[in-house]
């Protein structure tokens, strides 16, 4: 069996973060599995999230050499729970050491690996931090590994997760893999209002669906009117005053002001028969002939 035929499967780790891990003990894995996972320098525990033949196709995007070492079994899932209390006593101290040596930066979670052979610090900053000072006073209170990573304010709100105003969780915590480059423009082709409080997310940068949405809305335009141009319909000409994407709905106006709502197919329906319109005007003025 070559490396390509193992199983490959998707872990969900600690801060909403998932890697890519081969399973090549071939367990029966599945998902909602908690499984041990080797990792740099150790080992860690985490959710399976994906697993199956479609999950083959990321050897192709780049090497998958991490792997699945076992199911997870209760001492294990004791251990998780146990790091849990000892992330929050270390997030207590790291913040007391860096008020200590008046660093400006901003802590934002803290991590034990499963087998305590490192602790990661994440933290925020407007700028470079030289904390090479407080890396010797934790790893001397801890006596492991010590690991500070500085992170961005995106990566920041994947961590500690949230509900968008949308009323859903974050889209970063859920599904999205990786952070794509998010512009203005998404936005206007959307035709949504470009107000920074109305497209920013929780993290205070442009939000994330603005990008993976975009796509739809640029198909779905294709097939209806512009604002502004005008169309025909059963009953006259109007003006497309408003487009609503998502029951591809056209709202147009005629010319005495009264407001239709027109789906996609009656639109294209109406451009292609007679007009009926002005037929009372017609017979009005054959009907004087005598």
């Amino acid at each position: 069996m070559g490396e390509n035929d193992f199983e490959i499967v998707q872990v969900e780790l600690k801060g909403e973060r998932s890697d890519y891990f081969v399973n090549k003990k071939g367990l029966p894995i599945e998902v909602g599995d908690y499984v041990v996972v080797q990792v740099e320098r150790g080992r860690d525990m985490g959710k399976v999230i994906r697993v199956g033949e479609n999950l083959k196709k990321v050897t192709k995007i780049r090497p998958v050499t991490l792997e699945v070492l076992r199911k997870a079994n209760q001492e294990d899932i004791v251990k998780f729970e146990e790091n849990k209390k000892k992330e929050e006593e270390a997030r207590k101290v790291c913040e007391e050491k860096i008020a200590e040596h008046n660093l400006p930066m901003k802590l934002v979670d803290v991590e034990y690996q499963l087998d305590g052979s490192k602790i990661t610090f994440f933290f925020t900053a407007d700028e470079r931090v030289d904390f090479r000072e407080l890396v010797k006073d934790l790893a001397a209170i801890y006596k492991t590994r010590i690991e500070l990573r500085q992170i961005g304010v995106r990566d920041e709100a994947k961590r500690l997760g949230g509900i968008g105003s949308c009323g859903r969780r974050y889209c970063c915590t859920t599904f999205l893999q990786e952070f794509e480059p998010v512009t203005l423009r998404m936005a206007r082709d959307q035709s949504l209002s470009v107000s920074p409080t109305k497209i920013s997310g929780a993290c205070g940068r442009l939000m994330c669906c603005l990008a993976f949405e975009r796509d739809y809305y640029m198909e779905v335009a294709k097939r209806l009117p512009k604002i502004g141009s005008k169309v025909k319909t059963i009953y006259g000409e109007a003006t497309v005053t408003g487009i609503d994407i998502f029951s591809q709905v056209v709202i147009a106006e005629d010319e005495n002001g009264n407001e239709m709502r027109l789906t996609a197919d009656a639109l294209k329906a109406a451009q292609e028969q007679p007009a009926v319109y002005g037929t009372e005007k017609a017979e009005e003025e054959t009907g004087d002939e005598e």
